[in-house]
């Protein structure tokens, strides 16, 4: 079983999940930015990712606005994907691992995916209709002494949080940026502080991007606590680790709901009722 992301790099190079990657090459690669605040809420902030497109499939990894490195662009097109497995920059080799997995395991009920529609609407409206999907995977309750703990959120999502809110649930917000939540609540970011004192784990795919995801996956595999991913990041990458630490994943493959009004889809994996 798969149990570290430097495993699944190996696994990849090494022809477990299909073509080899040294014949792979990427054909596309850009980046997406975005600056929003939803109508009605107080704050607003800014993403940026990295995307590169493999055939049909395009992996993604979030990054910190203007972190990219100026020629990134054109390291990556053209290059194979086992050049790019091991490029110096992690955000690179995620999405590279992301796009190589989405094409090869693409988001089908074949390959254990359960689509889940999401309605046309604002910004905001699709915002929350995607928590619900979200926190739909969560189980009832934790298990045994772990039951009446809060939900540690890694990477702070406002309509997740509203989400769990209404649902009756504590949470403990986390997030590297610090700040604080639409309610004036102090987002903690000190993660690993705060894994004793949680239930549960709901946590951003950008984990895997900024080096973090193996702590938490570490932590649910030892306790047995449920580890639930939203994945815009590596969507196609944290499906390989249910059953190693990872109860349920939230799929989100490019493009990604805040690009478009219309109506789509996003890939559940897990813990679905």
């Amino acid at each position: 079983m798969i149990r570290t992301v430097d495993q699944l790099l190996d696994a990849v190079r090494d022809g477990a999940y299909g073509p080899d990657p040294a014949h792979e090459r990427i054909s596309l690669a850009f980046t997406t930015a975005q600056a929003v605040r939803h109508h009605g809420r107080s704050s607003g902030y800014r993403n940026e990712v990295l995307s590169l497109r493999l055939d049909a499939a395009v992996g993604s990894c979030a990054v910190e606005p203007g972190a990219l490195p100026g020629g990134t662009l054109d390291d990556c097109v053209g290059a194979t994907v086992a050049d790019l497995l091991g490029h110096s920059l992690l955000p690179v080799r995620i999405a590279a691992l992301d796009a190589y997995l989405a094409h090869v395991r693409p988001h089908t009920p074949g390959n254990g995916a359960h689509p889940y529609p999401l309605p046309a609407g604002s910004s905001l409206s699709r915002s929350k209709a995607r928590a619900r999907a979200v926190v739909d995977l969560l189980p009832d309750e934790a298990p045994g002494p772990y039951e009446r703990r809060p939900v540690l959120v890694v990477g702070v999502v406002n309509s997740l949080l509203e989400q769990l809110h209404a649902r009756g649930l504590d949470y403990l917000p986390c997030d590297l940026k610090g700040g604080t939540t639409e309610w004036g609540e102090p987002v903690l970011t000190d993660t690993a502080a705060q894994l004793e004192r949680c239930g549960a784990v709901l946590a951003s795919g950008m984990t895997l991007g900024n080096g973090t995801f193996q702590s938490l996956l570490d932590h649910a595999a030892r306790t047995g606590k449920p580890l639930v991913m939203f994945a815009q990041t590596g969507s196609a990458v944290l499906p390989r680790f249910l059953g190693a630490g990872v109860s349920a994943v939230s799929a989100e493959p490019y493009p990604f709901f805040w690009l478009d009004g219309g109506p789509g889809v996003i890939h559940r994996y897990g813990g679905c009722p």
